[in-house]
């Protein structure tokens, strides 16, 4: 997998969030009292799943933060796909910031890699077609840029990341507007040229007079198989198609097999689970 490292500058207030909150006013008041000043200790990041790996950036800024002495050895790479038991990565170092820092590098590591596998699981279903899988803005909020980097980790792509780098046009944008026509018409004249623009179709009439105005590209939202052929047929290449609407593994397949250039999918960063990885001391030694 060849992905750019996600930039220090965009992950490091994230990290910094999340281990203020978990070490709060105190420290952290369990390893301080048990464990010695100095005491060192080699621990394993080990996956208890099937999965595909991602976050590692992050995680290993967690162990850093807190104690730049942790070296932290990566086994398997963010888009690796590991399997129970697979040691992902070794930490070596002072074993009071190797325990301080545990949870919050496991929760990136463990919800990105969820992310990671569930993209996994789609792009596989959808391999003999030309569809691509992609995210939407279903995010969890905070977390949106990590989140879209772990669907590509896992071999999707990103739709728009905010409301401000596309104009998509949805039925309540319709319904204001009056028309498709008038969104249409509304939206040309107000953004840049450099700007794509596209629409949200329930409907093959809808779709219709989309494309007698004029559009980069079609949501086809909750539309059958059937309904997709013919609005693939009726755009003839004319125009990007988008098929949404509770998308699985097991209908996806069914729903590439339309045509469609892209599958949208809400739950890949709004409700999937994470990838079962724990973190295992192996052996120790005081200072």
């Amino acid at each position: 997998m060849s992905l750019p490292a996600l930039p220090r500058i965009m992950i490091e207030p994230l990290v910094r969030m999340a281990l203020l909150e978990d070490i709060g006013r105190a420290g952290d008041l369990t390893t301080d009292a048990i464990v010695p000043v100095g005491h060192r200790a080699t621990t394993h990041i080990v996956a208890r799943q099937r999965g595909t790996v991602a976050g590692l950036d992050l995680a290993r800024l967690a162990f850093e933060l807190i104690d730049p002495a942790i070296q932290m050895r990566i086994e398997h790479d963010d888009g690796a796909v590991v399997e129970p038991g697979a040691v992902i990565a070794t930490l070596s170092g002072p074993a009071r910031g190797i325990l301080t820092a545990e949870r919050v590098a496991l929760n990136y590591l463990c919800r990105l890699s969820g992310i990671a596998t569930a993209t996994a699981s789609v792009v596989t279903a959808i391999q003999d077609h030309k569809t691509k899988v992609v995210c939407t803005r279903k995010t969890t909020p905070g977390l949106r840029a990590i989140e879209k980097y772990a669907v590509r980790v896992g071999g999707g792509s990103n739709h728009r990341f905010g409301l401000d780098d596309a104009v998509l046009i949805k039925d309540n944008h319709v319904a204001i507007a009056g028309s498709v026509t008038e969104a249409l018409k509304r939206a040309k004249n107000s953004v840049g040229h450099l700007v794509k623009i596209e629409l949200e179709v329930d409907t093959l009439d809808q779709l219709r007079e989309a494309l007698d105005q004029g559009v980069d590209a079609v949501l086809l939202d909750n539309m059958t198989a059937e309904m997709l052929r013919e609005a693939v047929a009726m755009v003839g290449g004319c125009a990007v198609t988008e098929a949404s609407g509770r998308i699985t593994p097991a209908t996806a397949s069914a729903i590439a097999s339309t045509g469609v250039d892209l599958i949208s999918i809400g739950w890949l960063t709004h409700s999937v689970g994470i990838l079962d990885l724990g973190l295992d001391f192996q052996d120790q030694a005081s200072a």
